[in-house]
């Protein structure tokens, strides 16, 4: 069964949180545009525009803050865990991200713009989801750590192993100056060892029930 470990916000707490987004934006983006339209088409207006522009800052804010849409769960694998980032989670916020340059070039071709402004709010709304989020998912979409009472599994980028828990001589988890998992690291009765770098991997929002799982199953390697 799957297990939740990071639930998402409450809904009205959301819903709210956005509304006030929303609304403070749409009174703003008048900012962005000139104050004359001469070529409006008959079915656009200046609150098409306002609110376009909120519905891509809204959209930002969704792939920031994944806590609203996103929770963090944790799935079997056969009498274990497997830890990873949600794959789902990274194809959703791709394709809300391709909704803000397509609104930008609606925005851009339709209306006069204030060009300093505008540009500076668009290369915010497309510089932040890449840089906070897409480039780091993208990265670690085919990242894992899979523990089991048999055997431990990972996938770091190029690095990967699959190692059988009776060869492993000890276990270490090194953590940093604030307490908090760096690597894991495996050492084998054959005198090799393998360094499993978690933060690399982005499994920050799993590092308690790693902890938890090594205490109970890997207590008599764990040091």
């Amino acid at each position: 069964m799957t297990k939740t470990i990071r639930k998402t916000y409450p809904r009205d707490f959301s819903i709210g949180v956005l509304i006030i987004i929303f609304t403070c934006v749409f009174f703003l983006a008048g900012q962005l545009f000139e104050k004359h339209q001469p070529n409006l088409s008959d079915y656009l207006n200046m609150y098409v525009a306002y609110f376009l522009v909120s519905l891509a800052v809204l959209v930002m804010i969704l792939i920031l803050w994944e806590e609203i849409l996103f929770p963090v769960t944790i799935k079997p694998e056969g009498d274990g865990l497997i830890f990873r980032n949600h794959r789902t989670k990274l194809k959703i916020q791709a394709l809300f991200f391709l909704s803000i340059p397509a609104i930008i070039v609606f925005l851009f071709l339709n209306y006069e713009i204030n060009t300093f402004r505008f540009f500076g709010w668009a290369a915010v709304n497309t510089g932040l989801p890449i840089l906070g989020k897409l480039i780091s998912g993208i990265n670690n979409y085919n990242d894992f750590l899979t523990l089991t009472s048999s055997y431990i599994e990972y996938k770091n980028n190029e690095l990967e192993g699959k190692f059988e828990v009776c060869d492993i001589q000890s276990i270490h988890i090194n953590k940093d100056d604030k307490g908090l998992h760096q690597k894991l690291v495996l050492e084998f009765k054959s005198s090799e060892s393998v360094t499993i770098d978690m933060d690399e991997m982005e499994l920050e929002d799993f590092y308690e029930s790693i902890d938890e799982y090594i205490a109970e199953h890997y207590k008599s390697l764990l040091k």
